[in-house]
């Protein structure tokens, strides 16, 4: 059926006819006016992708009248304009599009079908690790070993990009996936199929968020949801509420964006916006650069909205202008936004539109912050890091507590390293890293290190050798001017030299700490820290010895790098004595907002964008010289310990079949509240004695050539052993922390994956008891893909992180959630019993079920299928089953 509102098609410019656009102004509905502009960019996808199938005219409707049916739980689907991944996650998106070719093909279909058909941009920037720091050849070295560890994921991904149509790969070494998405990929508006549309993205990794600072709206979404939207498939959404944050006031001159951001995540963290948009508006926003705002974007996940957008304005056209965008292009994009009522001017309150709620804040009283020691919301004022640290040491074993005896508040360890004597204590920095697209997109706080940098030098501070600096920048214009500006030189002489363009320390590639320094953290049972300006920092994420990490602009990391210690008054103590035994005070080396205004303008010019980024996809070497191969079915090697055909689609076939109830199911695990992705499915090293190395050691690999769990998301043997396999894993049926759980048949204590197995060999199915926030953090399908795999039909929670939610549903898994006012405690579940959950023939969106116990209680949760086309989903065992049955068809 053809489009029903192709009345408002016209073109953009009459001289070029066949550049078209709908013109939503022209509707003549006065509620489009009033509708928040996030809502208005999902109003034109709907508009635009109307076709009575996929998208209904009531589809429409519903968002246009959004003022009513926010409170409806109305479901409405969105077609992102495009989709963006990092290696991590996209790696598994390549494995199963190429499992998909091969499913597709043994089902009679044509396997070259399967292809995006969206525009999909995958950046490798989660690879590298800081194995060398404090060196002037460190990037070279992490570089190399990057691509010594992970040739063969290298040369897959190469091959997807040869074999797949509309994929493209930014090699390693380029930057981190948002930084070089708002610096380069974004469009602002797309030009595509002779039509301009509002750009939109979703992306395999929750800070997506970040672009939502240049007006263009995108949310992090799992890797099987990405992998859908690739193949055609609108997300299905409930219409969101938009939280509307009105910024009044401008920031004091020692306030830094990261400071901003770390207020409002607190802030929002209390006001509840899990699930919602949140729009900023008000005259406050004009004093924020797109890099501010972007950074305020970039940390919406830690306060868990969906997304968190900052319409276009003028000063997002001058960004694009800045970083080097066509300037021709630039200007259609400004013509195209106020034609269809899309430009705003944060100043004039007469554009404000409706929000379900208003908050406020005055950026005047921001105080400079971080946040810590296990939460991106726990905020702590710079003022206050000495005592909030030391009452953290003794509080109760939690998320602001390490349960140590006062007695040892201050115990000292002595240590060698290099020749020399050191000490150990409580609250001592071992971790200083300037890391995150949070913050190395923003110039004023990079440049603002550089300064602090170059003045605490000068003064003749250092930074202990034992500390384990390390800068890496989110793309290679940061390099750039802070070399330009003459900075760069004082950042390595206090340990700061760029180690590598990626994630790196932020996501747990933090790499080995010295073992002196491992060895006295051990023997002094030490809470050592790490400061780092990134966007996470749950337990056991940065590194395996800094039980407190806490995130900091990037200046204040220097800062806390030079004191040594995180247990400093800065207003009162000084950050060092120089060689004149002078006192050497933060305030006295604190760089002005001019002064770093002052070099920005001088040193970040569009010829240093156009320089870094029109060579991005070719000055790899080291990728040019790797050898993909070229077949358009990928040749599967059973030798390979990286790129494993998965086993999601063994056994399909074109027919359904019904869903069945789940018959005495074991607990496997029971948590409380907050279990992250991260305890889910880890980051970072695979330990040795864990059932991913024992199965490593099996393919005859030694403890060197591990890599991280990151790296091997690509193998589900490696995947579904680390699944449930973080040290700090807290599981209600085991006194300590660690990756164990009870195998109830024989009372054993093993290894998660083991007891999993033996469940599995003996025909249990198994479900998993949690408390709230079930599966926060990161966005990663292997969370949901290693329980798969490990034999879990359902999840018990009180409530879930969005993006989780969805990713259990996309590979078939229930997720269950009690019924309000109960959790497992008032019903009195130990963990213990064993569970038949009733799954009825006629199933609908959100439905009661029963679930009875062996003991003979029963109960009642909800099927936390929130639209019908998730239960389409399900009844096809998961949204990729679904897509191969279509394709196949």
């Amino acid at each position: 059926m053809s489009n029903p509102f192709v009345r408002i098609v016209e073109p953009l410019d009459p001289k070029q006819p066949l550049k078209k656009f709908f013109n939503l102004s022209k509707l003549e509905d006065v509620r489009y006016a009033r509708l928040p502009f996030s809502i208005r960019i999902l109003l034109e996808a709907a508009i635009r992708n109307c076709d009575e199938f996929l998208v209904k005219k009531g589809d429409v409707e519903n968002i246009l009248n959004w003022k009513v049916m926010q409170h409806k739980n109305v479901e409405v689907p969105f077609k992102p304009a495009r989709v963006i991944l990092q290696d991590f996650t996209g790696v598994p998106a390549v494995v199963d599009f190429a499992a998909m070719r091969d499913a597709v093909k043994k089902l009679g279909g044509d396997p070259e079908k399967i292809n995006p058909i969206c525009p999909a941009d995958l950046v490798v920037d989660h690879s590298i690790q800081v194995d060398f720091n404090r060196q002037s050849d460190s990037l070279q070295k992490n570089q190399d070993l990057e691509f010594e560890r992970n040739k063969e994921r290298f040369e897959f991904l190469k091959w997807g990009s040869q074999a797949f149509k509309n994929l493209r790969i930014i090699p390693p070494g380029s930057g981190i996936i948002h930084q070089v998405n708002l610096e380069y990929l974004a469009r602002v508006m797309m030009d595509q199929d002779g039509y301009y549309y509002p750009d939109s993205v979703v992306g395999t990794d929750s800070h997506t968020t970040m672009i939502d600072g240049l007006g263009v709206l995108g949310w992090g979404v799992g890797g099987i949801e990405a992998e859908a939207v690739m193949l055609g498939q609108p997300i299905s959404m409930v219409l969101p509420e938009v939280v509307g944050y009105k910024l009044v006031g401008s920031p004091q001159p020692l306030v830094t964006s990261t400071d901003i951001v770390l207020t409002i995540t607190k802030h929002l963290r209390q006001v509840g916006v899990v699930g919602k948009f949140v729009e900023f508006f008000g005259p406050g926003v004009a004093q924020l650069s797109i890099a501010d705002r972007a950074t305020i974007a970039n940390m919406c996940p830690e306060y868990g909205a969906t997304a968190a957008y900052f319409p276009v304005d003028d000063v997002s056209i001058g960004y694009l202008i800045q970083t080097g965008r066509d300037k021709e292009k630039v200007m259609c994009t400004k013509r195209y936004l106020e034609a269809v009522g899309m430009l705003r001017d944060f100043k004039n309150s007469s554009q404000d539109p409706d929000f379900t709620q208003v908050v406020e804040l005055d950026l005047h009283t921001v105080v400079p912050c971080c946040s810590g020691p296990k939460r991106p919301q726990d905020k702590v004022a710079v003022s206050d890091m000495k005592k909030d640290f030391e009452t953290c040491l003794g509080a109760k074993q939690g998320f602001k507590g390490f349960q140590i005896a006062p007695d040892r508040h201050n115990s000292i360890v002595k240590f060698n390293f290099e020749g020399c004597d050191f000490e150990l204590a409580h609250g001592s920095v071992v971790i200083a890293a300037i890391t995150s697209c949070t913050n190395t997109s923003n110039p004023s706080v990079m440049l603002g290190a550089g300064l602090l940098a170059k003045k605490a030098v000068e003064a003749g501070l250092t930074v202990k050798p034992y500390i384990k600096t390390s800068l890496s920048p989110g793309s290679g214009v940061v390099t750039y001017y802070l070399r330009e500006s003459g900075v760069m030189r004082y950042l390595s002489q206090l340990g700061f030299d760029v180690v590598g363009y990626g994630c790196m320390t932020c996501i747990g590639n933090s790499g080995p700490l010295p073992e002196s320094v491992v060895e006295a953290i051990t023997q002094g049972d030490l809470v050592a820290v790490g400061v780092l300006s990134g966007n996470r920092n749950f337990e056991g994420r940065v590194h395996p010895n800094t039980r407190a990490n806490y995130l900091a602009s990037p200046p204040l990391v220097i800062a806390y790098a030079i004191a040594g210690t995180i247990r400093i008054d800065f207003e009162k103590e000084p950050l060092g004595i120089n060689a004149s035994g002078k006192k050497i005070f933060l305030k006295d080396i604190w760089p002005t907002r001019n002064e770093i205004q002052a070099v920005e303008r001088q040193f970040v010019i569009p010829g240093m964008f156009k320089e870094v980024y029109e060579k991005i996809e070719t000055v790899n070497k080291s990728w040019n010289a790797l050898d993909a191969p070229s077949d358009k079915l990928y040749t599967w090697n059973p030798k390979s310990t990286y790129i494993k055909s998965p086993p999601f689609f063994d056994g399909l076939t074109l027919a359904l079949q019904t869903p069945k109830t789940i018959e005495n199911a074991y607990v496997l695990l029971s948590f409380g509240d907050s279990v992250t992705t991260d305890h889910i499915s880890p980051a970072g090293n695979i330990a040795r004695n864990s059932p991913a190395a024992r199965y490593l050691t099996s393919r005859g690999l030694t403890p060197r050539e591990f890599n991280s769990y990151g790296s091997r998301r690509g193998n589900d043997a490696v995947m579904a052993r680390g699944t449930f396999a973080n040290i700090r894993l807290v599981n209600k049926f085991i006194e300590k922390q660690g990756p164990q759980t009870i195998h109830f048949p024989s009372g054993e204590v093993l290894d998660v994956f083991d007891a999993a197995e033996r469940y599995k060999q003996a025909g249990h199915p198994l479900i998993v008891l949690a408390g709230k926030e079930y599966g926060a953090g990161s966005s990663r399908d292997w969370a949901a893909k290693g329980p798969f795999l490990l034999g879990v039909k359902a999840v018990l929670a009180e409530s879930y992180e969005r993006i989780h939610r969805s990713n259990l549903v996309g590979m078939g898994v229930i997720p269950l959630q009690y019924l309000p006012g109960e959790d497992a405690g008032i019903l009195g579940l130990t963990g213990r019993e064993r569970y038949t959950i009733i799954i009825p023939e006629k199933l609908k969106p959100q439905m009661n079920v029963q679930v009875k116990l062996d003991t003979g209680k029963t109960f009642h949760a909800i099927m936390r299928f929130d639209t019908d086309v998730e239960l389409t989903y399900f009844h096809n065992g998961g949204i990729l089953n679904y897509m191969i049955r279509k394709m196949a068809s």
